[in-house]
């Protein structure tokens, strides 16, 4: 016979199962508030808007994106992190808050990228690509490597600002490769890309889309795409691994997360709605004229991908003993 203590069990836990039920069947009521930790007008920014609308369509609630920028990410993404479990706060991540900031910011980052939040799907990747200016002698990656090791120092890498993917990408290069080069990291994507195109520096690590144009019309070179596959942007440019750079691969996500402690049956109607948009024509085409590639997922490959990711970037930031000024 059931004691009583194990029947009140099995009642509390069919209620809270009910109770999740029917908070999901009813899920949304309200608007829902989707944050991005970075000022407008960027490729969080945009992406967030491509999805918002697709999804407050697909809820029959509006989906409003709140832009809370400031200390490189931290602020918007500490508040989802602090917000309310309900599906009604959710977060535009991106590798530089969830991947990049845990060990970067480290000890005063203010969340856990495991603990605090509950993955719901990927959206979008962007891709970035080693390049030089053409008027070097470099065509192939074996070419920058093997010039870097003749003359160790000497040649000049240019990347976005210290912390940054682009700046973790030219690292990553140089730990790998095992070429030293006199890393340049600029305040900027913009000013990095006019510098390589005007010889100042001799190759760049850089996100595509910024570069696209002068890659296509031969201003500047691309070396290889630091993606596992070739990107669909430049799709007769060689990955790094087809370069003869095993394990090189530096790529940045986009996806959608909620608090930890949303209920599963609300991060799972979010994640089908997410899916279902991301198959669309019109927002595949909205996120590859913003130059990045449509990618979607589950909640488990999501967190699967957070969690290597993250790992990867925080022990090369430990290995570069790299923190923030």
């Amino acid at each position: 016979m059931w004691s009583l203590a194990r029947c009140v069990g099995v009642l509390l836990a069919g209620l809270v199962a009910a109770s999740g039920v029917a908070q999901a069947q009813s899920y949304p009521s309200r608007p829902i508030t989707l944050v991005v930790p970075f000022p407008p007008g960027g490729g969080n920014d945009a992406m967030a808007r491509i999805i918002a609308d697709k999804l407050s369509t697909a809820l029959g609630q509006q989906v409003v994106v709140d832009n809370r920028g400031g200390a490189g990410g931290l602020i918007g993404t500490r508040a989802v992190a602090k917000a309310a479990p309900d599906g009604y706060t959710l977060l535009m991540g991106h590798t530089g808050t969830l991947g990049i900031n845990p060990e970067l910011h480290a000890p005063n980052t203010g969340y856990d990228i495991r603990r605090d939040f509950a993955p719901i799907g990927l959206m979008a990747v962007m891709p970035m690509a080693i390049m030089a200016n053409p008027s070097t002698p470099y065509s192939t990656v074996a070419d920058l490597i093997a010039a870097a090791k003749k003359e160790p120092g000497k040649i000049n890498i240019g990347s976005s600002p210290k912390g940054t993917g682009s700046h973790l990408c030219a690292e990553l290069f140089m730990s790998l490769s095992g070429a030293k080069m006199n890393l340049i990291p600029y305040k900027g994507t913009a000013q990095s890309i006019n510098d390589l195109v005007g010889g100042h520096v001799s190759a760049a690590c850089n996100i595509i889309p910024p570069a696209l144009g002068n890659l296509k019309a031969g201003t500047l070179r691309p070396l290889a795409v630091t993606s596992s596959k070739r990107s669909p942007l430049l799709p007769d440019v060689p990955t790094a691994h087809e370069s003869g750079l095993p394990g090189f691969e530096t790529e940045l996500y986009y996806g959608l997360l909620a608090p930890a402690g949303t209920p599963r049956e609300i991060v799972d109607r979010l994640s089908g709605e997410l899916r279902k948009a991301l198959a669309t024509d019109d927002v595949k085409q909205r996120i590859s004229q913003d130059a990045a590639v449509p990618m979607s997922s589950t909640p488990q490959e999501h967190a699967a991908l957070l969690d290597r990711d993250e790992k990867k970037w925080s022990a090369l930031i430990r290995q570069l003993g790299l923190k923030v000024e």
